[in-house]
């Protein structure tokens, strides 16, 4: 897997002319055939975090079902993730300080200017 990450060469045309080669690191080309694998690699780390803080008793999960008998925390589809809980801060907490954990464990970065928080059925305070 290394050596298809790590063996890409490229140039780039600079002003009409293309310059010397230069090897990628840590980058896949788009389309790659591996990409999705490495995302659920990614992703299934995020998804054993999640399950040790709802187990700990720290982030409390979104529960579906008359009695509350489905608890959802994390749903992921492609390269999308959604997080989902009950409303409260310490709940918001919990989550900055896994998807925190997350980036400094896997060195993949969250981008948290590009992800959203959706409150439904709650106040906008």
């Amino acid at each position: 897997m290394s050596e298809c990450i790590s063996t890409p060469m490229v140039s780039v045309l600079m002003n009409g002319s293309p310059t010397e080669e230069f090897r990628l690191e840590r980058v896949l080309r788009q389309g790659d055939r591996l990409s999705p694998f490495l995302f659920l690699i990614a992703a299934e780390g995020l998804h054993v975090m999640m399950k040790v803080v709802v187990n700990q008793g720290l982030f409390s999960p979104y529960e579906v079902g008359t009695f509350g008998d489905i608890s959802i925390s994390n749903l992921q589809f492609a390269d999308d993730t959604l997080l989902m809980r009950n409303k409260s801060w310490a709940n918001i907490r919990a989550l900055k300080v896994v998807l925190i954990l997350f980036q400094s464990v896997s060195g993949l970065k969250v981008n948290f200017h590009k992800s959203l928080l959706y409150g439904i059925n709650i106040s906008n305070s």
